[in-house]
């Protein structure tokens, strides 16, 4: 099979470069047996040789700019590594057809270890890499598959097209740290966490995936100032995972859902997040508990902006607006309710499906096409206190209670500040 190989114009161009990259590597010899060394990929006949003349002890693998491509996996298998380019300009390209990643990271004793002793053993600490571009095929698989490594760091990369996740991290339990990178075109989620905890996602973009990030049997997510955009599924899918935060990010337009909260989910917080124009809804809370939706900007939001559904509650919604394109006299977008996805650009408020113990307040709900809430199922203990409600049932041209609580039992209403016309019965 064939390993990457450095074209004779990349070794030209590494000679024209030699006082920046070849410097670092032929010190390797001055350093003291053991240390980690710098290595300059362009002395190497490919950038496995590189990656592979690396000690056990690691170091660093510096890649000139070109385009680099493979059919076979390149393997980092080696702690306190860290590979860096020069920005898009190095390109690692995965020609391989056969569902296999471009980069795979893991101790080469991970995938025959059985039992969790075992398997701890073969963690490797402190991968890093750094501004270069990742891309693959339909036919590929992750471009970057990553399987027991410890504080994996992300930093500056482009990672695009490939026919799996964009970055699968697999068992990087120990605080893997994503920055300032891009996920796009990828045929799965941009990132894929499973078995993580302390996770930092900040930064980043993610545009055009299947789903732009997914979360599962994980813990303390802190996913923060990341750009998510056009996903054809959802934006963030969360399942078993416990204790995180969802903070200042732009989620539009993605075909599903922008947020989704599934299996056994608990102590999250949404907020001050701009959820805009998601076909499929805002936050969906399939099975969540004990968690806020606060201070969020939900627009032009064509189904429930936010829904809680039966196997959810104990959920705080506060100080959140939900509103369609006004602004002013007039909506931005003319509100055609028989228009298919993505012409649907009306918005609509909150659904609560056999849900229990549900505090909303201090919302703003303006422009709807129906109620600012509504019930289905047998809800239980609901407060509804503080909020404004103006300009709703815009679907159907008619005035309807802001409040439908039809079905729901132990409701508390009351200082809410509702256009007259739309107060109605909250029962």
């Amino acid at each position: 099979m064939t390993r990457s190989r450095i074209a004779a114009p990349i070794l030209v161009l590494a000679g024209l470069a030699a006082g920046l990259w070849l410097a670092p590597s032929r010190q390797a010899d001055a350093q003291a047996p053991g240390s980690p060394v710098a290595i300059n990929a362009a002395d190497h006949p490919s950038l496995q040789a590189a990656f592979d003349a690396l000690p056990a002890e690691g170091g660093v693998v510096r890649i000139p700019p070109g385009d680099y491509d493979i059919t076979e996996p390149l393997v980092i298998s080696k702690p306190e590594t860290r590979v860096e380019g020069s920005g898009a300009a190095t390109h690692i390209r995965n020609h391989n057809e056969q569902g296999k990643p471009a980069l795979i990271l893991q101790h080469p004793k991970r995938e025959a270890a059985q039992s969790s002793s075992e398997r701890g053993q073969t963690y490797l600490w402190r991968v890093q890499l750094a501004d270069f571009r990742v891309s693959g095929n339909p036919k590929s698989g992750d471009g970057i598959y990553a399987h027991g490594i410890n504080e994996i760091y992300i930093h500056g990369m482009s990672i695009d097209r490939n026919g799996g996740h964009g970055l699968n991290c697999q068992d990087c339990l120990e605080d893997p740290r994503i920055n300032d990178s891009i996920f796009t075109y990828n045929a799965k989620a941009g990132v894929n966490i499973q078995g993580g905890h302390d996770i930092v996602v900040n930064g980043n973009q993610f545009e055009e995936n299947q789903d732009g990030l997914r979360c599962i049997d994980s813990f303390n997510l802190c996913m923060n100032a990341n750009n998510i955009d056009d996903h054809l599924r959802h934006g963030v899918v969360i399942e078993n995972t416990y204790g995180s935060v969802l903070s200042g990010n732009m989620i539009e337009e993605c075909a599903g859902t922008a947020i989704v909260l599934d299996r056994d989910v608990y102590g999250v917080t949404i907020g001050s997040n701009v959820i805009a124009h998601n076909q499929g809804g805002g936050v969906d809370v399939r099975d969540a508990w004990g968690s806020s939706i606060s201070a969020n900007t939900f627009t032009i939001m064509p189904n429930p902006a936010v829904r809680i559904g039966p196997n959810s509650g104990r959920i705080a919604i506060t100080g959140n607006a939900f509103s369609n394109s006004y602004i002013g006299p007039d909506t931005r977008r003319p509100e055609d309710y028989e228009a298919k996805w993505p012409q649907k650009v009306y918005a609509a408020g909150i659904e609560l499906d056999g849900t229990s113990d549900i505090a909303i307040s201090g919302n703003l709900f303006t422009g709807l096409i129906e109620e600012a809430v509504r019930t289905k199922g047998r809800c239980i203990r609901i407060a509804l206190s503080g909020n404004v409600a103006s300009d709703l049932g815009r679907k159907r041209g008619e005035k309807l209670a802001a409040f439908n609580m039809s079905g729901a039992e132990q409701v508390t209403a009351g200082l809410n500040a509702i256009e007259k016309g739309f107060e109605g019965s909250s029962r």
